[in-house]
């Protein structure tokens, strides 16, 4: 036979509060009038096995423990009150269902017992774990812990509560560090492996969903190891559990805080529980064994009855004078009648059912031809129908009714864990749940009254890793939950402006990431402006290299008429100092913020300008080889590039350059552009040439007049000194050349506003080299050597050659 193991002080009282509330129907005058009810008690010992046993006997009304009445006429079972866990709730609602009884469960908080086709007859006056997962879910959400650990125990309602606030919890965004089962007999090893994931766990928040009975090895264990720095989530089965919240654990378990049945307040209850006496109900065995176990004693231990004794040979033999207001048990405790009040309902509802059940109108009721049953000789299933709808208010204000699964109203106390002042813990209430409230105000809490665990009184936190701030994004790590990432700083030219924000966003075209990468700021435009210091050189080095140049020219026509200025076609030098003040001043048109007539101006006036220049020069090359071949006897050349000649060169070297340029136009013009490649950071304001290939075609062919007038030059190197110019022209070239063949790399990899410097620096230098080489021998001589400006000298060594 199985036997009870110990005895649940705590259960008794439940027990009680039973009798306690019959007893107290049957007195109401009101309800039930006229009458009695009675009951029947079933140990199940916790184990399933008696569970079934206890399920059978009870339907059957053999072999019960103890009943107060001989019940006549109506079922011998109407209805059930219990049971305290699910497992056991489980197997005697299926059983009860069949029979279509009713069953109202006190502490049956399993989910799955909401299931209507599987157990038709259940009720309870205890909510379903569903809204107990939601409502620890949303204390998780609500202190922003994302890393949480939980233990359930190794049974139904262990299980579904767990699996029910882990998903709760997930589509919340929490991850859960580690999820524990204890065994229904745990192992030392067992207890052990759970405490040392505990230990090991970065999480800081631990939900556990077991009885009482199952902590109690896993917190002796936590204690003996010191685990101080966990926040514990208690289930409702332990939250006000006494037995726990002792001043021994408060060091690992202080600050707990949980859930709990709303508390009632019975009055008279506490009388009812101290007057509890073996000579008040005689051959009562429960009340036998538990006078036994309070006082450690043993009643008429030779001819004892009792069924499962609780004391031994050796234990006192019990006086029946021993006061149970003198002791200090969870028995006598009526501070937290949560459960007890549970059973105070539980017991009303089926109260109110057989009242609507017995004042039935006749012709007015619920049954086939609008018939009542009779009190006196009723079917179960009639109950069953009264029970579905009861519906009223208890003398303290509580509203009870079952809804559609026959689930109560779900409402919570909040509790927490705290030192007295005398140093013993005591278990305050610093909120509710409500789950009739609007969405998003079920919770209120007072953070304020909250002492979490070693005492603070800051809410403690509990994530695997620490939020990303604004301007970097979470990167999730191999092979860990989503909550453990690691924070990447956006790369550049990306912001975020939330915290955790999952991916970077790109800034637009015209923005750039500021350095803390939180903002899209806009981008820093850049080009060659006239203010700043490199534009402002150039500009006085173009505007100095114009102003030599028209001093130049203001020579040139001051002395036009002496020898020097005639020697060499004096219309190519006017026409190559124009060239040359041409070249000086276009390359201002590279300075300052370009617009479309900018670009265009600045390349076409460019090539234009330097075909000039260069066909000027190759023009007053050719002059010179002509005058040298003049000179020779019988050869007549210079009559076939006269002045006339001379004037056609220049302009069809330079009308080809202006041929080619309006094609560019025409075609594909420069235009101007926003650059954001080169330097992702700014925007660098340029002209684009449009067609690359017209572009080339200015460039190469400026290159073919420049290799011409450099071969010819060399070619005429050993003229006289005195009389041309070929030595200067070909050093003017060679400088032409050498500027624009280094200009090239230069032009490429220069960044931003220096390449546009870089060019103008190309077009001044070569300018200044053309202008220096032709010009600067002959306003030497003009200015500083008047003397040698005569025709004689400048045909000295052309005589000397002849003799």
């Amino acid at each position: 036979m199985l036997q009870c193991e110990g005895f649940n002080f705590r259960t008794f009282r439940w027990l009680q509060m039973m009798i306690f509330t019959i007893e107290e129907i049957n007195k109401d005058q009101t309800l039930l009038p006229s009458i009695r009810l009675g009951y029947s008690i079933y140990d199940n010992c916790r184990k399933v096995p008696q569970a079934v046993r206890a399920a059978v006997t009870l339907l059957s009304g053999a072999d019960n423990i103890f009943k107060n009445y001989k019940c006549t006429g109506s079922p011998l079972i109407p209805a059930i009150v219990g049971d305290a866990r699910s497992t056991q709730s489980m197997i005697t609602g299926r059983i009860a269902g069949r029979f279509s009884i009713p069953m109202v469960s006190y502490s049956s908080s399993c989910s799955c017992l909401s299931n209507k086709v599987e157990f038709p007859t259940f009720f309870r006056t205890i909510p379903s774990d569903s809204f107990q997962a939601k409502a620890m879910a949303q204390l998780v959400k609500h202190f922003g812990w994302t890393w949480v650990g939980s233990i359930a125990t190794q049974d139904d309602y262990g299980q579904y509560l767990v699996q029910l606030f882990n998903e709760q919890v997930q589509n919340y965004g929490v991850c859960l560090a580690f999820t524990e089962a204890i065994p229904k007999l745990p192992s030392r090893h067992k207890i052990l492996q759970i405490v040392d994931t505990i230990k090991r766990s970065t999480a800081k928040v631990i939900a556990l969903f077991a009885g009482v009975g199952d902590i109690i090895s896993l917190a002796n264990e936590v204690v003996r190891q010191n685990i101080t720095n966990k926040q514990w989530i208690a289930s409702e089965t332990w939250s006000t559990a006494a037995l726990l919240a002792t001043k021994q654990n408060f060091g690992s378990f202080g600050g707990t805080i949980g859930f709990a049945f709303r508390k009632g307040e019975v009055p008279q209850f506490k009388e009812f529980l101290l007057k509890v006496h073996p000579t008040s109900i005689p051959g009562n065995s429960l009340v036998n064994r538990f006078w036994e176990k309070l006082f450690g004693c043993t009643l008429n231990p030779l001819g004892n009855t009792t069924r499962y004794p609780t004391a031994s040979i050796s234990d006192p033999i019990c006086t029946g004078q021993e006061d149970i207001e003198k002791t200090d048990s969870v028995y006598s405790d009526v501070s937290q009648l949560r459960v007890s009040y549970n059973v105070y309902k539980a017991v009303y509802a089926i109260a109110h059912a057989l009242h609507n059940l017995a004042t039935c109108d006749p012709n007015k009721g619920p049954f086939l031809n609008k018939t009542c049953a009779n009190i006196s000789h009723f079917a179960p299933w009639q109950l069953l129908h009264y029970l579905k709808e009861v519906n009223f208010t208890n003398n303290f204000g509580d509203k009870i009714y079952f809804d559609e699964n026959g689930d109560p109203i779900a409402s919570y106390d909040i509790m927490n864990w705290q030192m007295d002042a005398d140093g013993s813990v005591k278990i305050v209430t610093v909120g509710l749940f409500d789950a009739s409230a609007a969405p998003g105000q079920e919770l209120l809490i007072d953070e304020d009254i909250v002492i979490w665990s070693n005492g603070q009184t800051k809410i403690p936190s509990s994530i695997c890793s620490e939020s990303c701030p604004p301007g970097t994004r979470k990167a999730a790590r191999k092979g860990q939950p989503v909550c453990c990432f690691d924070c990447l700083q956006c790369a550049e030219g990306e912001m975020s402006n939330r915290t955790d924000s999952i991916h970077c966003l790109t800034c637009p075209i015209d923005y750039w990431s500021n350095q803390e990468h939180d903002q899209c700021v806009l981008k820093e435009i850049e080009f060659l402006s006239f203010e700043d210091t490199l534009g402002i050189i150039l500009t006085t080095i173009a505007l100095f290299g114009t102003g030599i140049t028209i001093t130049i020219l203001v020579i040139f026509i001051r002395y036009r008429n002496t020898p020097v200025v005639r020697s060499n076609n004096i219309e190519l030098s006017f026409l190559l100092l124009i060239s040359l003040l041409l070249c000086f001043l276009c390359s201002l048109t590279f300075i300052g913020q370009p617009t479309t007539w900018s670009c265009i101006l600045r390349h076409t006036v460019f090539g234009v300008s330097f075909a000039l220049c260069i066909s000027c020069i190759l023009g007053k090359t050719i002059v010179v080889i002509m005058i040298f071949s003049a000179t020779l006897p019988n050869n007549n050349m210079m009559k076939y590039f006269g002045p006339l000649q001379q004037r056609a060169s220049v302009f069809a070297g330079t009308f080809l350059q202006v041929i080619i340029c309006i094609l560019w136009l025409s075609t594909s013009p420069p235009f101007p552009v926003k650059n954001t490649k080169y330097q992702s950071a700014k925007i660098i304001l340029e002209c684009d040439v449009g067609s690359v290939t017209a572009f080339c075609c200015v460039l190469g062919y400026i290159g073919l007049l420049a290799a011409i007038s450099v071969v010819l030059a060399f070619l005429a190197r050993k003229l006289p000194d005195n009389f041309n110019e070929a030595k200067f022209i070909t050093f003017s070239m060679l400088i032409f050349s050498a500027v624009w063949v280094t200009f090239i790399p230069a032009y490429i990899s220069s960044p931003g506003k220096y390449t546009v410097a870089v060019e103008i620096f190309a077009i001044l230098c070569s300018s200044f080299g053309v202008a220096t080489c032709n010009f600067a021998p002959k306003c030497y001589i003009i200015l500083l050597k008047p003397d040698q400006n005569t025709k004689k000298h400048v045909m000295g060594r052309e005589a000397a050659a002849s003799i």
